[in-house]
């Protein structure tokens, strides 16, 4: 029998999506009064892997990835779901939504991310939220799955969430008191 020990913090990350890159500040904004400062983010670059989204936010959407200073438990995940659907509805329109914010955590060993749609390889954590990994670290970086998006998957967001990660590990060592 296996004795159980509490998690570690993670590392809170976010995939933002939005209509403008105005509309992603705007939301990194909202998030930060709530989570703490971002410590790290990447471009923004305009998101093409898809139509999907076009029918409510249009076609020249703008993708950023961020990780917050402030490590957390892995079990608020399903309140930070919570807290983005409702920064997303703050800025629907009667076509949608607007931007679009993927909450997740980041451990050593892979990212998850929080949704609100069932699928086969997503696990129900509670109150309508689903948690899926989406990357896993293995040989050195992490690496997509089967079911990763494909943005998720790209070299430069690969190469972020190492360098989160290699952040991430820091803090550990420094909350245990060893550098």
């Amino acid at each position: 029998m296996g004795i159980t020990q509490p998690p570690l913090p993670c590392k809170l990350i976010v995939g933002l999506l939005g209509a403008s890159g105005t509309l992603v500040d705007a939301a990194a904004g909202a998030l930060e009064e709530r989570f703490g400062p971002i410590d790290a983010r990447t471009a923004l670059v305009p998101w093409t892997v898809s139509a999907y989204y076009a029918g409510e936010m249009g076609d020249e959407l703008q993708r950023q990835f961020a990780s917050f200073a402030r490590l957390v438990p892995a079990d608020e995940l399903v309140a930070l779901k919570h807290v983005t659907n409702t920064l997303e509805a703050a800025w629907r329109r009667p076509a949608g939504r607007q931007v679009n914010i993927d909450p997740g955590y980041l451990t050593a060993t892979k990212l998850v991310l929080a949704t609100t749609k069932d699928a086969g390889h997503r696990i129900y954590l509670g109150s309508g939220i689903y948690a899926e990994v989406t990357l896993a670290f293995e040989h050195g970086s992490f690496r997509a799955g089967p079911h990763t998006y494909p943005d998720y998957a790209e070299p430069d967001t690969l190469r972020f969430f190492n360098q989160v990660r290699g952040r991430y590990l820091r803090q550990l060592r420094e909350r245990a008191g060893t550098r």
